[in-house]
């Protein structure tokens, strides 16, 4: 029993060694993490989180400025007619349920929270269309408030890739990365696997030759 809990904590020391090299490559080659997401302010932001759900950070940012001169206060939205929101926001896609959501998260946040967006995590899951994925990002955009990490789909695949991690379920990924990755790291690591995925680890053709961390990944083609 000795030997097999040793092994197993050498395996892990190994996986977050590994991964604190990732992190340190990644930092390098990405030193800027700021969201593309353009808002002014965090209701704002929220929103756009919300609508860029299976849309690129480009084309929500094409979206929201008509969107915020249309409606400009979290009253607004929340009283919005639901077929006009949905035409302002058709093109990133799925409008019919993002809609729904930002009424329905307007509302609440009017509701309980005196219209104001929330600074904590359970606060914020509280609202339509936000799990945690939408909350870390609001909270370390917004507030600078690290509670988790951010899980996407680039981020998923990547870590998963990288062997940092052998779940599908968000949630687990999250818990899989905050134990392996210092606190401190924990929200610009996630958005510097985002840009590495957009740039060089895309799901198509990812670019393994000009990959800063091919060294340190299981699934590199070189």
């Amino acid at each position: 029993m000795l030997r097999k809990n040793k092994t197993f904590h050498e395996a892990s020391d190994r996986k977050k060694n590994r991964a604190l090299a990732i992190e340190k490559l990644l930092r390098k080659e990405y030193p800027d993490t700021k969201t593309a997401l353009e808002y002014t302010s965090p209701f704002h932001l929220l929103i756009a989180v919300i609508l860029s759900a299976q849309c690129t950070d480009v084309q929500v940012n094409k979206v929201t400025p008509s969107l915020f001169v249309r409606f400009k206060t979290v009253e607004e939205f929340a009283t919005a007619d639901r077929r006009e929101l949905e035409r302002l926001i058709h093109s990133t896609g799925f409008f019919h349920n993002k809609a729904k959501n930002i009424i329905g998260c307007a509302t609440t946040l009017i509701n309980k929270f005196n219209g104001t967006v929330p600074r904590t995590m359970d606060e914020l899951v509280q609202l339509p269309g936000v799990g945690r994925k939408t909350a870390n990002v609001v909270l370390g955009e917004a507030f600078g408030i690290v509670d988790g990490v951010v899980v996407d789909t680039h981020v998923a695949r990547l870590s998963n890739l990288l062997k940092l991690t052998t779940n599908n379920d968000p949630v687990r990924i999250e818990k899989d990365l905050m134990a392996i990755i210092p606190k401190r790291h924990w929200f610009t690591f996630s958005h510097r696997l985002i840009l590495h995925g957009r740039k060089i680890c895309s799901a198509r053709k990812p670019l393994c030759e000009q990959c800063t961390v091919n060294q340190l990944c299981p699934s590199s083609k070189i």
